[in-house]
């Protein structure tokens, strides 16, 4: 067997082979899909990305003689060390052949670059936060991901496994057709029609003459209701404007809703068009024209994904994610929406769940997350 390498990236030709590594672990994929190639190259810190404005990352590729055999990066995420007062580093962007050996080298060399900063443990993957793409596929492997969502072969976990990682939270994606979003509807209307006279709760979609300023709305929303989940660090505010600016042409505002109480949003549910199938005919390449295929006839996708359904701390136990699901309803008829995946749920999570549960939903996906030290909930 060739001699095993790892190489740390770090100049452009290196940068450009570890992003193109994918194509060809996942060429007898069917499911697999592209990453957005300049969208993948921010959140690796390749191209400037605000997450990148404290936290920092080293990636890593390890090879057999000539060939790249996989890749890893390792992150210093401030936010998560300040917030929860604890040196953990995390990992992400894992992808590998089959290879004991080759894994080993890389979560090596990824754990002595983190503990040269200061971690004591490791935590992942995330790519490269809970905000964004996270969690290994450990179940669903036959169906291509939602969009935004990870997708990786079906030997990875034993690779993670056999290099000390144990299991710390499951993350599950919920599926639905539209006749079981009817189906919440119908059960749970009148809870969410006393809801909403009791309350006085008024829904309403994405203002498309304030987009920018709506989209960074939804996120101030998602930053304040999450606080108390479990691993959340709250987007920074250059964070929230790069995500709003980058949502701009793929947020379809009749499927992203607002609760409001007397004038002020509590609450949010955005969905976004399960693009997937367009990324994977452009290959991951939005330039030059890419872009135009993507975006072109978004009637035409009748998969979405309901990305985060949000309500701040002093609302939470009112029934408002309710209240927004039942409203998204009449919406997704009328644009003929076919299926939705709620991606993705903590498994610790239990009212989100059982609300799904009660929809009919069905976990179609799970996601692990890992660390290297005794599984402890923070």
């Amino acid at each position: 067997m060739a001699k095993i390498d790892i190489v740390p990236v770090r100049d452009r030709a290196l940068q450009k082979r570890f992003v193109r590594l994918p194509w060809r672990l996942y060429r007898e994929d069917p499911c697999w899909i592209p990453p957005l190639i300049t969208g993948q190259e921010e959140l690796l810190g390749f191209r400037p990305h605000p997450f990148y404005d404290r936290s920092k990352s080293q990636s890593f590729l390890v090879t057999r003689g000539t060939r790249d055999v996989g890749r890893i990066t390792a992150i210093v995420n401030v936010g998560h060390v300040e917030r929860f007062s604890e040196n953990r580093g995390f990992f992400g962007f894992f992808e590998c052949e089959d290879d004991s050996e080759a894994a080993r080298h890389l979560f090596e060399a990824a754990s002595t670059w983190l503990h040269d900063q200061g971690m004591d443990t490791i935590r992942g993957p995330v790519n490269p936060s809970l905000n964004y793409e996270c969690g290994l596929l450990i179940e669903g492997f036959h169906t291509p991901p939602f969009f935004m969502m990870t997708h990786n072969l079906p030997y990875y976990a034993k690779l993670v496994e056999s290099c000390g990682f144990e299991k710390i939270e499951d993350l599950y994606a919920f599926w639905g057709e539209m006749s079981m979003l009817e189906s919440l509807d119908t059960k749970l209307a009148v809870m969410v029609e006393g809801v909403k006279e009791r309350f006085g709760v008024v829904v309403r979609p994405l203002d498309r003459s304030r987009f920018e300023e709506e989209v960074r709305m939804f996120l101030d929303i998602y930053n304040s209701s999450l606080g108390g989940t479990w691993g959340f660090v709250p987007l920074s505010d250059r964070e929230v404007r790069h995500i709003a600016a980058s949502l701009k042409h793929l947020i379809v505002p009749e499927l992203a809703l607002v609760a409001e109480v007397d004038g002020k949003p509590i609450g949010s549910v955005i969905c976004l068009l399960d693009y997937n199938e367009r990324i994977k005919k452009i290959d991951g390449k939005l330039f030059p024209f890419g872009f135009l295929r993507l975006l072109w006839n978004k009637k035409g996708i009748k998969r979405m994904r309901a990305i985060s359904t949000n309500v701040v701390p002093e609302y939470q136990a009112w029934g408002i994610g309710l209240v927004l699901h039942a409203s998204l309803v009449p919406r997704l008829e009328k644009w003929g929406m076919k299926e939705a995946e709620f991606s993705w749920v903590l498994e610790s999570n239990h009212l989100s769940k059982r609300t799904l549960e009660r929809g009919g939903a069905v976990v179609t996906k799970k996601y692990r997350i890992y660390q290297d030290d005794p599984p402890r909930k923070n």
